[in-house]
């Protein structure tokens, strides 16, 4: 793969662009620094931070899934093998039956004019039924409890909430010199306050993989819950980066998985947040070769990805 030639203001405002370009991690990218970044004189002289960066190129991985593949049809071979054999079992099988058959039907006939057999299967009829009221009594308790979890705020509460959280954001971008237009929505399904930036060099806002974008969702989290008896949730995005994000971590977690799938070696992940973790494990839950775990402790909590053993 060729180098891709990236600007902005600094190194790493250009790392982040690079890996949102290229929906990868920066440990999977080779970055050369051209030039770093000048602030100049007032602004008079300044220069961009240029690097050339490429994903990472290991030669055991250009066959990947070509290997894969033919791990793959060996394995329908051998299964298609299995079925056949199993189905020539059977057909032995019920050719002794037949004969078997015939000398039992007689003692078998005597047997169904007695009545006892009658009572013996309505037995387990009615044990069968007894525990199905228990069990809608079950889902009624658990219907009421989430029917409790959900919280109605008026219209006031909400009004309140987007006063607190515009008022702090508005006072950090004045504090920064960055003209930021904020929009805010309530999700009532989600119970969710929604804040949405627009403007010019917005990966300030983001920082690297998205570290900045994340310490001011806690702050404004804090800001907005401080007045409120029920923990409403506060989500801050910018230029749709959380999606952008949730389609490299899981392109990320693919690439991943093959690695370990060939290597058959455990992969150690870079520390995360909770919910790039829980963005990991969703994306490898249905794998057939590789599972996810969690270990450490925050902030450098990290996944584990790791080969399943048969």
């Amino acid at each position: 793969m060729e180098f891709r030639e990236i600007t902005a203001k600094t190194v790493d405002e250009a790392i982040t662009k690079a890996c949102l370009e290229l929906e990868t991690s920066s440990d999977n990218l080779e970055i050369q620094v051209v030039r770093e970044g000048t602030s100049g004189f007032f602004g008079i002289g300044s220069k961009p931070a240029i690097i050339r960066v490429r994903r990472k190129v290991e030669e055991e991985e250009f066959n990947i899934l070509e290997e894969l593949k033919k791990e793959d049809l060996r394995k329908e071979s051998r299964r298609t093998e299995k079925k056949e054999a199993r189905k020539e079992a059977p057909r032995k099988e019920a050719k002794k039956e037949e004969k078997k058959e015939v000398h039992r039907e007689p003692k078998k006939e005597p047997e169904r004019e007695n009545a006892k057999p009658q009572k013996k299967e309505k037995k387990p009829v009615q044990r069968e039924e007894a525990p199905k009221p228990q069990e809608v009594k079950e889902v009624k308790r658990e219907e009421k409890k989430e029917e409790k979890k959900q919280v109605v705020r008026t219209e006031e509460q909400i009004a309140a909430m987007k006063k607190s959280a515009e008022e702090f954001l508005a006072k950090v971008f004045h504090a920064m010199d960055l003209p930021v237009n904020i929009t805010l929505e309530y999700e009532k399904e989600n119970d969710c306050l929604s804040v949405d930036f627009a403007g010019e060099d917005m990966g300030i806002l983001i920082g690297k993989r998205g570290q900045t974008l994340d310490s001011l969702q806690y702050l404004t989290s804090l800001v907005v819950n401080k007045d409120q008896q029920d923990y409403v949730r506060v989500k801050l995005d910018t230029e749709n980066y959380r999606s952008r994000r949730k389609d490299t971590l899981e392109n990320l977690a693919r690439n991943i998985a093959y690695k370990v799938r060939k290597t058959r070696k455990p992969v150690v992940l870079e520390p995360m947040n909770p919910y790039e973790r829980r963005i990991i494990h969703s994306a490898l839950q249905g794998n057939k070769y590789v599972e996810t775990y969690s270990e450490g402790t925050e902030p450098y909590r990290h996944v584990v990805v790791v080969y399943k053993k048969s």
